[in-house]
């Protein structure tokens, strides 16, 4: 999974449905799992801002983070099912269930909690250095990581979410060991690596086009079929011989 899917949903009712005033009727409150800077949040508030509009009553964002997105899944997951707490979630949810188990602690959700209200968006992960750091291709960091094993560390949003996977799915491709470092989040993540806390940076594109077209940060790969209209310039992961797709 190196795609990061990002969904609207809701806390599915248990039982047989019930009888209910127009909806809306009162605000809808819409979770975002991470802090503010990251895709969920970059995407979540456009997007209740023209919900907002459409269904004439308020949407609320709220910022709801806590072990990689997994405190704000819970809390929608456990909110009455009646459509006013919806959820931005990314496709890192599924992941956290199973994590749980392997790791030998009670899920604090499962999938079934949730019923699905529309795909928002699909992006492949892209893998970002600082502009003016010591990495200018992909070649090169590789070259880094298999002379420095272990040491090159690289941020993401957290421990088994999407852009996890896809950068550990990446370095068993390329046979080279990275040091991960988590963080609550796209946004802490992305500063981190602006702040040369980390040397790279795993990341969905709307997290970083900004920082990229600025000048401040480098577009080594993308993990998609094929180049982004964003960043046509960037090669895709298979273009550099790496089958991490």
């Amino acid at each position: 999974m190196t795609r990061a899917l990002i969904t609207l949903l809701a806390a599915l009712a248990a039982g047989a449905a019930v009888a209910q005033d127009a909806f809306p009727s009162k605000p809808i409150t819409m979770i975002v799992p991470f802090p503010p800077g990251g895709v969920a949040d970059i995407v979540g508030r456009p997007l209740a801002s023209v919900m907002q509009k459409s269904l004439k009553h308020p949407v609320v964002v709220v910022n709801r983070t806590g072990a990689g997105g997994a405190v704000g899944m819970a809390a929608v997951a456990k909110s009455a099912p009646d459509g006013y707490t919806i959820l931005m979630g990314l496709s890192s949810i599924s992941i956290f269930p199973v994590s749980d188990r392997i790791n030998g602690k009670e899920p604090a959700y499962e999938m079934s909690d949730f019923a699905p209200i529309a795909l928002v968006t699909a992006d492949p992960t892209v893998l970002v250095v600082r502009a003016d750091g010591p990495y200018k291709t992909l070649k090169e960091f590789v070259a880094a990581a298999k002379a420095r094993p272990g040491k090159i560390n690289y941020s993401s949003s957290g421990v088994y979410g999407t852009l996890h996977v896809a950068m550990e799915i990446f370095a068993n491709a390329a046979g080279v060991q990275l040091f991960h470092v988590p963080y609550q989040g796209g946004g802490p993540a992305v500063t981190a690596l602006l702040a040369g806390q980390v040397e790279a940076s795993a990341q969905g594109p709307a997290a970083v086009i900004g920082q990229i077209k600025g000048g401040k940060m480098r577009a080594l790969a993308n993990w998609g079929s094929e180049r982004l209209k964003l960043l046509p310039d960037v090669q895709t992961l298979k273009e550099q011989g790496y089958d991490a797709e």
